[in-house]
């Protein structure tokens, strides 16, 4: 029997895979699990029609990703922190500190999860950040780290 894989599924497939079974493991675990549903021409048109919808909002996605990233080469974002002598900040700056500051100085929300600081930034001074922003998408922000 073909089946239309609904989850990813150990030994048998991944999410939207079209999969020849035994009518037993069809009727009696896949389908009444929810894992599976049959694979008639109807059920087969909404999968290749949501299939498509998929890949249009991905590309999308990663379209509006290379406009931020172009935009990110041309920010450059403040962050105070608090510091001593010598320029050494008290702590350090995190990229939930960059994050807030994106967003406060220029409405840019990237969660703090895909703001990659090498080491932790200690000093005051101008830094370079890598941010992911989609798949295969990564751009550079600069970051000034400016004192109270």
């Amino acid at each position: 029997m073909k089946v239309i894989i609904l989850q990813d599924t150990k030994n048998v497939g991944k999410k939207g895979e079209i999969k020849n079974v035994s009518d037993g493991y069809a009727k009696n675990f896949l389908i009444p699990k929810g894992l599976a549903k049959e694979a008639t021409d109807a059920n087969i048109r909404e999968l290749k029609r949501r299939q498509a919808a998929d890949a249009e909002k991905r590309a999308t996605d990663k379209a509006s990703a290379e406009i931020l990233k172009e935009r990110l080469k041309t920010i450059e974002v403040k962050v105070k922190a608090k510091a001593g002598e010598g320029g050494k900040v008290f702590g350090s700056v995190t990229s939930k500190d960059i994050s807030d500051a994106l967003k406060e100085q220029f409405g840019i929300e990237i969660d703090k999860k895909k703001i990659n600081v090498e080491s932790p930034i200690k000093m005051l001074g101008e830094y370079t950040v890598e941010t992911k922003l989609y798949q295969e998408v990564t751009g550079e922000v600069k970051v000034l780290v400016e004192a109270l």
